[in-house]
């Protein structure tokens, strides 16, 4: 059996994050369809967008701002899939 990949996004539901989480869980699920087995949106509050692999904080916007679908694709397959190119987005800008 391969392992089990979970991502979670929490995103805040007083600030209307839902499209913006759900265009994210899109692209995650286009790019890692056969490495993920699950991926959940989950509503908050208080400004919380936050991704997670596995239960670990990849991504929260407290710290790092809103994250652009190249930096949380790379960090998610860091976590699920080290071996996969990401094709253009595995180019890092100089």
């Amino acid at each position: 059996m391969t392992d089990v990949h979970r991502v979670q996004i929490e995103y805040c539901t007083q600030c209307r994050w839902l499209p913006r989480a759900a265009w994210l869980a899109q692209e995650l699920l286009t790019t890692f369809e056969a490495e993920l087995d699950e991926l959940s949106l989950k509503p908050g509050t208080g400004g919380v967008f936050v991704v997670r692999v596995d239960d670990e904080v990849v991504w929260d916007r407290r710290e790092q701002g809103f994250p652009e679908p190249t930096a949380v694709k790379r960090l998610v397959r860091d976590r699920v899939a080290p071996e996969k190119s990401l094709g253009h987005s595995d180019r890092t800008a100089d």
